[in-house]
């Protein structure tokens, strides 16, 4: 279906209004490989894709994919299981603590992270759990809570015994260290906390320093708390590495997958966790409708299998470092106002300075306007998260369109 004028109007007189969403950017009518199109046929090159888009947009293997297995079985029941979702789980786990690991699906990230969050209840007989202050877990209410511990007063209360602590990204007070000395204060001074859940590398793109996630891990050993990695948005390849904790030496107890998990199409997320945790078989942790859809697990299948056929964990690993060295270059030549990169792999966030009176919107519709899509990550950082298929030739015409977004303010 093309998109005829007034469709941005009429999103907006039928959905619920809230941030990011709506009222609606624009509407599309097309998205293939690294490419949007909108309703007036402007195409730009999406480096957002609410970092779903790892093997781009519409890969055609994937649609194939779906739409046999459609074909062949589109539901099951949740008292049964299915050839495409063992398969998946099989996938999954064995790449997760030497095999020795189980798995749930769900319907999306922010389900994922409360199945794990409740896992680690059930298995330590504990209910407290330490999250970063500033992180993001979701929006479920379980999921939001992480996030901070003063949200908006009009959501009213959130769950109960959640603690945060300083996160290392946050220099100002304290960083790395002072979170070390948070996590050892407050799991010295009590015995209900069961777990600890936290991006590795969170998706603002600071990469934590050297021996913290080991650190981390030792001092949640100790106490018995289960560390829990949320990598919706850094794994399945997207930082050079399938799992984004690899990059760092400590291994969780729980990971949680989504986003790109579904390549882009269909949503699905997953919970990997070690087989010790196998401990509650009475409970219903993940009660989803959907948990073994096999539509849903083809998608996750076939976009793994894609990820490992094509290559595209090393190639992110190849682009992440070639995208560093272009910036460099750029930044040596003082022709933009870029003034930096950070990240891993094809997962980065490129500083610039700032003018007086930029707005957040107006960078974005600055990107916009020069080709390409992105989003921001602070008032002077935007997120440049490009599909781990991007060509070499692309991914510079990307960095040129930005440079040229910013310059051009």
């Amino acid at each position: 279906m093309t998109a005829l004028p007034g469709w941005r109007e009429r999103d907006a007189a039928v959905f619920l209004h809230q941030h990011g969403s709506t009222p609606a950017l624009g509407v599309l009518r097309a998205a293939s490989g690294v490419w949007l199109e909108d309703e007036a046929g402007r195409r730009v090159i999406d480096l957002h894709g609410n970092t779903v888009h790892h093997i781009g947009h519409g890969h055609p293997r994937l649609i194939a994919a779906i739409k046999d297995q459609l074909d062949r079985l589109a539901f099951a029941p949740r008292r049964y299981s299915n050839d495409v979702a063992i398969t998946l789980g099989e996938k999954l786990t064995s790449r997760f603590r030497g095999g020795q690991s189980r798995m749930l699906l769900a319907t999306g990230g922010s389900d994922a992270i409360e199945i794990a969050l409740r896992l680690a209840r059930a298995a330590t007989g504990r209910s407290g759990i330490i999250a970063l202050e500033g992180s993001y877990h979701g929006h479920g209410f379980g999921a939001l809570a992480l996030s901070s511990h003063a949200l908006d007063p009009r959501l009213g209360s959130q769950m109960p015994d959640v603690h945060h602590i300083t996160p290392y990204w946050d220099e100002p007070l304290g960083g790395a260290d002072r979170m070390l000395r948070d996590l050892s204060a407050l799991l010295g001074g009590r015995s209900d906390i069961a777990c600890l859940i936290a991006e590795p590398m969170r998706s603002n793109c600071i990469v934590p320093p050297a021996g913290l996630w080991r650190a981390v891990q030792n001092i949640c050993d100790q106490h018995r708390v289960k560390l829990i990695f949320d990598e919706i948005p850094a794994g399945l390849g997207k930082t050079g590495r399938f799992f984004a904790h690899e990059h760092f030496g400590a291994t969780p107890d729980v990971v949680v997958l989504g986003k790109a998990l579904g390549g882009g199409i269909l949503p699905i997320a997953a919970v990997l966790a070690d087989a010790g945790l196998d401990v509650a078989p009475e409970l219903a942790l993940g009660h989803y409708t959907h948990e073994k859809n096999p539509v849903t697990a083809r998608a996750a299948l076939t976009t793994i299998e894609i990820i490992e056929d094509e290559g595209l964990v090393g190639r992110a690993e190849r682009l992440g470092l070639v995208l560093e060295a272009q910036i460099c270059e750029r930044i040596a030549g003082k022709a933009t106002l870029i003034t930096g990169v950070r990240g891993l792999g094809l997962l980065r966030a490129i500083s610039f300075r700032t003018r007086p009176g930029m707005m957040e919107a107006q960078i974005v519709a600055a990107g916009l306007k020069a080709g390409v899509s992105f989003t921001m990550k602070g008032p002077n950082v935007l997120g440049f998260s490009p599909p781990l298929v991007i060509s070499d030739a692309d991914l510079g015409c990307a960095l040129s369109a930005v440079a040229g977004a910013l310059d051009g303010m």
